[in-house]
Parts: structure tokens; C-alpha cells; sequence
């Protein structure tokens, strides 16, 4: 019998991971069941054109798109993206607009149509609650993104990846039929910030009242947990407390960095969470960051926690949308303890530190990364910038270099950025072809603690599924010495 969390709230949630390894396939499979499913929010307007010029084998997001309360829109997007029976397999995909802090009309639309089919997809056909994951860092897609998702009825929203204290007014704003907006950051400028506005009468020519989702703020520290709750405007719904063993992006260690012989952060007891401070605000919080176990959901219970987040476990289940070579590679190699996964501090053009697999043909590892022409074609992460002339520019460390020394950026700082849009995109299979050059490589991230495979893919297929995962999780834990 599967237990529920205390006051309704879901025992166990499905991380949201990547460019589209959790998409809506898992996060369906994971609240069928009961929990928490969660798709990623990230890049879902480049996932969904270039399914679409693949052909939609299926014909899900067709049905999707069938769904969208604006016939028109949903008929504009499959004339521009859709391509009968897929293009040719070394045809470059057609690239969607760059973010931008005044995007066109039809680029919102798309993104507002993405993530509307993603989360309908996600809860088709079951009664189970479905959450959608974005990082705080890609503030320009945020508000199109959200109001998307709500449009097809997501239970939750996760953020994380910063400080996400304007989301809830965002969600109290659509749920209203308002427009709605956040603040994004400028960079090396005078004007320290700018905003984003969604209204959805212009966009769509049309706006109503919809149902509000839980929000979920994912936070690494109790101090950052106080901030929020103290102002109705910021306070969360609820928290995901993300220690660094957690997979993809990490809070960096406060104070000074300080890296291990083999430069990985090294994190203290300031990076410790005072969970009796947490329990104290009075909001449920679940704990992620190598929660994989027996027993692990009844600990965190025992903490005064609702239960427990997990990743990586579903990351590697049949229904994770990570290409099946890599799942394997990845796999395999544990198996035969060669696989290295290292916390690069230098990565991500975010800043954060990042989980990366060493794995052959992807850009985790160095001559490869080296070999691989920098560009910059999706720019989920480029950041607004005030040029000389007072224009806003965008610019990003993964960029080629010149370009962003152009740009007014430091080269220091764009050493060793590996391009998160296009490796993580193409580890889900959606790479972009380049005429003449090798398509994009992948860039595979995950926690560094892969024990569970013992248990979950221990069989000659290698191959576990979701459920699996959740039965596992749901096992009691070792007592008396006993083993789980």
C-alpha cells in the first residue's frame, strides 16, 4: 500500500530533470502511481518543434496541440515546425527564436503552447497530481512558460536555481486572469533590472480565471527557506531542500570556494540545513540529495519533512526520455566501476556548479568539449546586458569567445563553459545536424550516487522502469542489521 504524506501532501517527488529527461512520459507513470510526476520546464518550445519536424511519431503532441485553447495558435505552429513522416536525418532542425526581454508575440505563443502540451500530456488519462520544474536562472521564458503549464492544469510549479520570491505573485496573477511578469537581472549595467510581461488579452486575445498551482520552492539552506516565508508576497507553498549530493545543479558552498585535490567544491558546515529551523515556518518541505534507499522516506519523516524528492533513480528508468545509449553506457560502466562523475565548478555558464558524467562522445569529457565549435543557437541562458549605445545585448559564457569578449565579457570567465542548451538537448536525441560538422554532443548530468542500480538494474537488460523505482523507495528500511 503506497502511504501518503502528512496533510495530503505527495510522499515521494519525481525530480524535474534536464532539457526534457523527465519529460511527460515519466512524470504520467510517477502520479499514476500515486506521487508526484514532474516534467522539466526547460526548453520545451525547442523540444516540441523539433519532435514536430521529426514527424511526432505517435501523433502525442498533435493530440496535445488539438487541446490548446487557441485552435489558431496550435495550427500557425504545426504549418511552421510539423513535418510529415520527419525530416531527413541530416537536415539542421529550424531554430525557434532566441529569449529576449520583449519577445515576439508568435515566440510566446509557442512557449506557452510547449509547456501547456507537455503538462496535458503528462496528466492524460489518471487522477494523479503532475508538477512542472523551472530554474529561477532563465527568467526571460518564465512567465510564457508558467502560464502554459497552468493552462493545462499543473499541480505544482518547482523552482529553483536562485531566489524565486516573485513567483508566487506571478501565479496569483494569472490564476486571477492578470498579466503577468518577474523581474529579470541586468548585467554589468547601470539599470540593475528589467521585466518580462505576459498578458495573455494580447497574446491571445483572450484571458480568464484558472485554478492556482502549489509552488515549491527548491532551496539549499534554511536561511534562504526564512527569507521567503517571512512575506506573503514570497512565501512558497512548500520547499524541495536540495543537499549537494543532489544531481545537475548545486548551490555553491558559502563562504570562500575551496576545491579538493581533484577540483570539486568542498562543502562545510555552513552548507549544513537546520532542518528544526525549516520545520519551524510551518510549511511541508521534502529532502532530495541521495535519498535512494529503504527507509530513506521514513528518515526524512523523522525530520519533520513530508518526504522525500529523487532524480537520479528515475533519470535511468525505461521512461526517462535520456537517449537508451547513454542510459546503458552510463550504466554499464558503474557496473564495471569506471564511471567518474565529477562536480564541475566551471561548467555551467550559470556560475553553479554542475554533476557531470565522464562519459566517451559527450562533452563531459575534455578533448571532445575541446573539438566542439562554440555557438550559441538556442540561448536559454544568454543574459541581458546594457551596450554603449544604451541597446540591450545578450550575451553568454558558452558563446564563442570573441563574441562575448565583443560583448563586453571577461574571457576568464567563459573558460571551460560548456554550452548547456545544446549538449543537454541532444541528450534526449533532439541534437542539432551541423552541415558539414559533427552534430551537437550530449552532456549527461546526474547524482554522483548511482548504489541503487544494484537493486534496480541488476538483471542482464539493465532496463528497470518507474515503478520499480517507487517500490523500492516505499521498501522499509534495514532494522537489527538486516540488509535492504
Amino acid at each position: 500500500m503506497t502511504p501518503t504524506a502528512p496533510r495530503g501532501q505527495p510522499a515521494i517527488i519525481q525530480g524535474g530533470m534536464g532539457v526534457g529527461v523527465s519529460g511527460w512520459r515519466l512524470a504520467r507513470a510517477v502520479a499514476s502511481s500515486g506521487h508526484l510526476g514532474v516534467v522539466s520546464g526547460v526548453g520545451l518550445d525547442t523540444q516540441l518543434a523539433r519532435r514536430l519536424q521529426l514527424g511526432d511519431p505517435g501523433g502525442h503532441l498533435r493530440r496535445g496541440l488539438a487541446r490548446f485553447p487557441f485552435a489558431g495558435v496550435a495550427e500557425q505552429i504545426l504549418e511552421r515546425y510539423y513535418v510529415p513522416g520527419g525530416a531527413g536525418t541530416r537536415q539542421p532542425f529550424r531554430l525557434v527564436s532566441l529569449g529576449s526581454l520583449r519577445p515576439a508575440t508568435a515566440s510566446v505563443q509557442l512557449v506557452v503552447a510547449a509547456n501547456f502540451v507537455e503538462v496535458f500530456l503528462a496528466k492524460e488519462g489518471h487522477g494523479g497530481a503532475v508538477g512542472i520544474n523551472y530554474l529561477e536562472k532563465l527568467q526571460m521564458a518564465t512567465p510564457a512558460a508558467v502560464y502554459g503549464a497552468m493552462l493545462a492544469g499543473v499541480d505544482y510549479v518547482l523552482v529553483g536555481a536562485g531566489i524565486p520570491a516573485e513567483i508566487p505573485g506571478l501565479l496569483n496573477s494569472f490564476a486571477a486572469g492578470r498579466s503577468g511578469s518577474v523581474t529579470v537581472g541586468m548585467h554589468d549595467s547601470s539599470e540593475a533590472q528589467a521585466r518580462v510581461v505576459v498578458d495573455p488579452a494580447s497574446v491571445f486575445g483572450a484571458s480568464a480565471e484558472m485554478p492556482r498551482p502549489r509552488f515549491l520552492a527548491v532551496i539549499s539552506s534554511h536561511i534562504l527557506a526564512g527569507y521567503l516565508a517571512r512575506d506573503e508576497r514570497t512565501r512558497p507553498d512548500g520547499y524541495v531542500v536540495e543537499a549537494p549530493e543532489a544531481g545537475g545543479h548545486n548551490a555553491p558552498p558559502r563562504g570562500p570556494l575551496v576545491l579538493d585535490d581533484a577540483g570539486e567544491p568542498v562543502y562545510g558546515p555552513r552548507d549544513t540545513v537546520d532542518f528544526d529551523k525549516i520545520a519551524a515556518l510551518g510549511l511541508p518541505f521534502w529532502l532530495a540529495g541521495g535519498q535512494v534507499g529503504p527507509g530513506k522516506l521514513d528518515d526524512s519523516r523523522a525530520r519533520g519533512a513530508a518526504g522525500i524528492q529523487v532524480g537520479s533513480a528515475f533519470a535511468l528508468c525505461e521512461e526517462s526520455a535520456m537517449d537508451p545509449s547513454l542510459k546503458r553506457e552510463l550504466i554499464d560502466r558503474w557496473f564495471a566501476g569506471t564511471l567518474r562523475i565529477r562536480t564541475d565548478t566551471v561548467a555551467s555558464p550559470t556560475g553553479f556548479p554542475l554533476k557531470v558524467a565522464q562519459l566517451p562522445e559527450t562533452v563531459g569529457e575534455q578533448p571532445v568539449y575541446e573539438q566542439r565549435v562554440r555557438n550559441c543557437d538556442i540561448g536559454y541562458l544568454r543574459v541581458p546586458y546594457r551596450q554603449a549605445d544604451g541597446r540591450i545585448g545578450y550575451r553568454c559564457p558558452a558563446e564563442p569567445i570573441g563574441t562575448y569578449i565583443r560583448k563586453g565579457g571577461q574571457a576568464g570567465d567563459a573558460v571551460g563553459r560548456r554550452c548547456l542548451c545544446n549538449g543537454l538537448i541532444s541528450t534526449i536525441g533532439l541534437g542539432q545536424r551541423r552541415r558539414g560538422r559533427p552534430s551537437e554532443p550530449p552532456l549527461v548530468t546526474i547524482g554522483q550516487d548511482l548504489s541503487f542500480l544494484h537493486h534496480l538494474a541488476s538483471s542482464p537488460s539493465r532496463c528497470y522502469t518507474a515503478a520499480d523505482v517507487i517500490a523500492y523507495l516505499l521498501r522499509p528500511g534495514p532494522r537489527d542489521g538486516a540488509q535492504g
